[in-house]
């Protein structure tokens, strides 16, 4: 049974916000290490009431870190180091709303540093749980992700399910319509991304900061917000009314 109800509206764009949502400073804080307090390091000058932290989770080598840096710093490597424990990002940027300081932690992938995942994601304001559409097992990890998060996060945590290396399409193992059916389901937010070509990755984190900017006091319940120019990708949300 689904946990929330699922209602259907149009999102036309995201050229409706797309010049007054830009970074106005960054403080990158790469740190990768296994016991560090999301607490002592989060974000202070925020108009967001909420603690206003996010959370990046995934398997290994779903891109999650390669996400972040496309964000954060414009860059892609071919190459990148897998994260051990968790690093740590700080970004603010400038929305219609408000001027909005948040802290990205992105987790380790592996397996055998599941158990700190929780001292990451619990308070977080928002979790980004990240799959690589070629490849089915990440799909299977991800939903593992979502129901540990619906089990223990934050109540009123945002959701968004991420559907990385959309350039990879001739090697794609997970349809678009099988990562959005999911998401509809449980009541989260869904986007296609890639950090190589740096398709929908601005719009992933200023649709999450926006959402949060607008303090919402529940947690998405299934409200599609479809983007209709897929000229660049498919983008769906799914947020409360």
């Amino acid at each position: 049974m689904n946990r929330y109800s699922q209602t259907q509206i149009k999102f036309d764009s995201f050229s409706s916000f797309s010049l007054s949502l830009s970074p106005i400073n960054t403080e990158v804080q790469y740190r990768s290490r296994l016991l560090t307090d999301p607490f002592k390091w989060r974000g202070q000058a925020t108009r967001i009431s909420r603690p206003n932290w996010w959370v990046l989770l995934g398997g290994m080598g779903t891109g999650k870190t390669s996400l972040v840096l496309r964000f954060v710093k414009g860059q892609f490597f071919d190459y990148q180091e897998s994260t051990i424990g968790a690093a740590f990002f700080t970004q603010i940027l400038s929305l219609n709303e408000a001027t909005v300081k948040f802290d990205i932690w992105d987790t380790a992938g592996q397996e055998r540093y599941h158990s700190l995942a929780p001292m990451y994601y619990r308070g977080a304001a928002a979790a980004i749980v990240v799959y690589d559409i070629s490849s089915a097992d990440s799909f299977i990890r991800a939903k593992k992700w979502v129901q540990e998060l619906q089990r223990q996060g934050n109540p009123n945590l945002v959701m968004m399910l991420v559907a990385n290396k959309a350039d990879l399409e001739d090697k794609r193992k997970v349809a678009n319509e099988e990562g959005e059916q999911y998401a509809q389901e449980n009541g989260l937010f869904f986007i296609e991304t890639s950090a190589k070509t740096s398709q929908n990755v601005n719009e992933l984190f200023y649709e999450i900061a926006k959402l949060l900017a607008k303090a919402c006091p529940t947690r998405p319940k299934g409200m599609n917000l479809h983007d209709e120019a897929r000229g660049r990708g498919r983008r769906r949300f799914c947020c409360s009314a």
